[in-house]
């Protein structure tokens, strides 16, 4: 089941001509993704305050095809396609106005926020996880 969500690009996110600023997709691809676990029922916060679980990228592949503009809306489609013992790897397509603007490939991994080491993703974060896995057969917009 991909996770689908909207999120516009502002004055700020672009460079003097209005079009975007290319890391300040990142951060607002940042603010997806911790959306996305907020979705699941597991908020930052609480995971890093109250579990010590961190999850940083360890890659992230971007393809541009088209520039973003101010007053955009960006439509983030995240689909998650392997759940290693740590590890979580997604694509990420972005459009805007119908028209596809880039995608990502992105692995994230679980991490203690103690001692920085990976860990095994915690039963129920990888049950939740488990419900968005797309099986090979699925429909994935082209890239």
């Amino acid at each position: 089941m991909v996770y689908t969500t909207k999120k516009p690009l502002r004055f700020g996110d672009c460079d003097p001509s209005g079009i975007a600023y290319f890391p300040s997709y990142l951060n607002i691809l940042v603010g997806v993704l911790e959306d996305f676990f907020a979705s699941l029922g597991f908020p930052w916060k609480a995971m890093t305050d109250e579990r010590r679980i961190g999850v940083p990228t360890v890659r992230l592949d971007l393809t541009f095809r088209r520039p973003g503009f101010q007053g955009d809306e960006l439509d983030f489609a995240l689909a998650v396609h392997g759940i290693g013992r740590s590890s979580l790897d997604m694509e990420h397509t972005v459009s805007a106005r119908g028209i596809e603007l880039w995608t990502a490939k992105h692995r994230i991994v679980a991490t203690s926020l103690d001692s920085h080491a990976s860990l095994p993703w915690p039963d129920d974060i990888r049950t939740a996880l488990t419900s968005h896995l797309e099986t090979p057969h699925a429909h994935h917009p082209a890239t």
